[in-house]
């Protein structure tokens, strides 16, 4: 059974950082491309970045000021968010997938239940 469990959100002010953690059980975790996606409010959801072996990739709106990384040795990924903006609020959700990177969430074969970031003005 696939497990995917994110933590680290929360509420922080503009110009803030936080990292988000997530968890995997019952994959070969090192085998898989992680990747972090976010859905706001009345919104779809899109792809913020991903990590395959150790090649990053990462979204436009997010490059410079987020960074994916993995420790296979604990079968976690995390997202650290710094210099975090009002527009980078949502759901945040980690995703894997067996093929390669992909941008689209159909790319991705099991999901997260997701985490709460919000970012004050």
């Amino acid at each position: 059974q696939v497990q995917l469990v994110e933590s680290g959100g929360g509420l922080v002010q503009a110009g803030g950082s936080l990292r988000l953690s997530c968890a995997a059980s019952g994959v070969t975790f090192s085998s898989y491309t992680m990747g972090w996606f976010r859905q706001g409010s009345g919104k779809e959801r899109e792809f913020v970045a991903a990590i395959r072996w150790s090649s990053t990739y990462y979204a436009d709106s997010v490059k410079g000021r987020f960074t994916i990384s993995r420790d296979n040795s604990k079968s976690t990924v995390y997202l650290q968010m710094n210099s975090l903006k009002p527009e980078d609020t949502a759901v945040y959700y980690c995703a894997a997938g067996r093929l390669a990177v992909g941008v689209h969430p159909n790319t991705y074969d099991y999901w997260g239940q997701g985490t709460q970031v919000t970012v004050s003005s």
